[in-house]
């Protein structure tokens, strides 16, 4: 899974807090690391130089192999209170997302029926 960060020209993208943010997302995301190809991370501050209720922005968009990307946005007072309110958003929507991929319980994909391989009941 590749993580890309991105910011805007009124975000400090010091490597220390991008690295935590990398370091932060493989291990919120590692269950989903087997369908996820890449994560990218966009922080921007809507007001620029002004202060603000909630002017820092984090968007995540999850790219699951074989499906539309997913993009979730949460808006906070601080760049690390949008970070974790758009990752906990995104958690829940790759929940709902790839349980409905699964297949229902008590049946295998892989396990093919006799009538399939040629046997005859």
């Amino acid at each position: 899974m590749l993580i890309q960060l991105n910011t805007d020209n009124h975000v400090d993208g010091r490597d220390e807090a991008m690295r935590e943010v990398e370091t932060d997302l493989l291990r919120t995301l590692a269950r989903f690391s087997s369908q996820l190809t890449r994560i990218e991370v966009h922080f921007r501050d809507t007001n620029a130089g002004k202060s603000g209720a909630s002017d820092k922005e984090c968007t995540l968009e999850a790219r699951v192999s074989g499906q539309d990307p997913t993009a979730v946005t949460h808006a906070a007072a601080t760049l690390s209170a949008a970070f974790h309110g758009a990752r906990d958003k995104l958690v829940r929507v790759l929940d709902k997302r790839l349980a409905k991929l699964r297949p229902p319980k008590g049946i295998d994909p892989y396990e093919r029926p006799a009538l399939d391989q040629g046997m005859t009941q």
